[in-house]
């Protein structure tokens, strides 16, 4: 495998993250899937027909590296472009070069292009005059437009594992020494250098760059106080615009759904440590007190309301007691979605289903003429000694819609079957299994 490294470089040249460009897919990093051996893209590449191809993920994973060591191994001049300064002319320009010499273009953050400017660059592509790779830190389902998609191969890249940042740091060390800045970092440190950079080796690399600036030509320790001192103000990757917002928000909600209370904790410190709203994170706990717990514990849907106008009043970092508070609630109190599954069966029923009619008992008979309108006939259940009395109230069948989740345990839904089934003689028909 070829060295990563232009020894050649003094620092100071470049961004270290930019002297540590890969020369080729070998010298990646990560990203297994991609640039493994047999991959799509390395099929592409040894085929000579590289197309359309867009590499979607977070920043700092290895896009532009990629799309530079693609293009060295085709063998074509990497024309990078801004897609927010690049016009069509631009564009057409580059589309004249490469009827002259081959090209790969480069697009970084091409969900900023617009529709003109996309649908230029992909005559470019269809007719065979460039290759072309865009990256984009949105999801391209969401962010481009179809046109691009349908013609491009996705391909998604990862965050890089704690073992591969720490991959990262290493070769940032070696080039360092071998540029004349003898940099020391025990293993520990190297782990949290790789750990606070989120899987974003651009980030571990300028951070490296930092604890080493000022030793050009010298010798330097590095001491848990100068990490400290890098990371006092430093937040962990959170996007609240981008893929990564949503998916730890899912793994929270999801984690107080699976009722694990040290999974939820550590999704819901992600989000207050990467600034977010505390109303957004307030408003998905009462959410999921509805519809995850319901009438498994009531009183869920009331802490989870109390926590939503306390942090209005109190905002962070005290909020943050007031959210764990209401968030471990819901991943410790028993389970039961028949609110949720209830109300959506209906839904799905009133909207493809004939309206049924009032019964004419339930029909209002308030107002004089309703008894000759024949609305009569209405048993009031409380005149029953057991509060309640065999009644149609609709016909729907029983079971339709609301099925209870009721378990084991001695919940609200549990009681509440065993009462009216002692009351009318009729079990209440169970959630399905599915």
């Amino acid at each position: 495998m070829s060295d990563l490294f232009d020894t050649g470089t003094p620092i100071g040249q470049l961004p270290l993250a930019a002297q540590l460009r890969p020369a080729t897919l070998d010298d990646v990093i990560g990203q297994s899937a991609v640039v493994a051996p047999g991959s799509i893209l390395r099929r592409r590449i040894a085929a000579g027909t590289l197309g359309s191809v867009i590499l979607y993920g977070p920043p700092g994973i290895g896009k532009t590296s990629i799309a530079r060591a693609v293009g060295t191994m085709l063998g074509k001049n990497f024309r990078p472009l801004n897609a927010t300064r690049a016009g069509v002319s631009d564009i057409r320009k580059l589309a004249d070069e490469a009827r002259m010499v081959p090209l790969l273009i480069f697009v970084d953050e091409v969900q900023r292009f617009s529709a003109t400017q996309t649908d230029d660059l992909l005559a470019i592509c269809e007719e065979g005059t460039a290759d072309f790779i865009g990256a984009t830190t949105g999801n391209p389902y969401h962010v481009l437009t179809p046109a691009l998609v349908s013609r491009s191969t996705i391909l998604k890249l990862e965050p890089l594992s704690i073992e591969e940042m720490e991959q990262v740091v290493r070769r940032g060390v070696t080039h360092l020494q071998n540029s004349g800045v003898h940099i020391t970092l025990t293993a520990p440190q190297i782990r949290v250098i790789a750990g606070r950079s989120g899987g974003d080796a651009r980030r571990a690399l300028t951070a490296l760059e930092s604890l080493a600036v000022g030793h050009e030509r010298g010798t330097v320790t590095v001491t848990d106080a100068m990490l400290e001192e890098l990371y006092a103000a430093a937040p962990v990757n959170h996007d609240r615009s981008g893929d990564a917002h949503y998916d730890v928000v899912s793994a929270f909600v999801k984690s107080m759904r699976g009722s694990d209370p040290d999974a939820t904790l550590y999704w819901l410190a992600r989000l207050i440590h990467g600034g977010e709203d505390p109303r957004y994170i307030a408003r998905r706990i009462m959410i999921h007190a509805s519809e995850d717990v319901g009438l498994a514990d009531n009183t869920a849907l009331q802490t989870a309301v109390a926590a939503a106008q306390a942090v209005e009043k109190i905002g962070y970092p005290e909020a943050q007691l007031v959210l764990a508070h209401a968030a471990l609630h819901i991943a410790r109190a028993p389970k039961s979605m028949s609110a949720c599954r209830g109300i959506s069966a209906a839904l799905q029923y009133v909207a493809t289903q004939p309206a049924a009619s009032v019964p004419q008992h339930l029909r209002d008979a308030h107002y004089k003429g309703a008894q000759a309108l024949g609305h009569v006939g209405y048993r009031l259940p409380h005149d029953d000694p057991r509060g309640w009395v065999e009644q149609v109230y609709s016909p729907i069948p029983k079971g339709t819609f609301y099925q209870s989740d009721a378990r084991d345990a001695a919940t609200f839904e549990k009681r509440a079957d065993e009462y009216w089934q002692r009351v009318t003689g009729h079990a209440h028909p169970p959630a399905k299994k599915y």
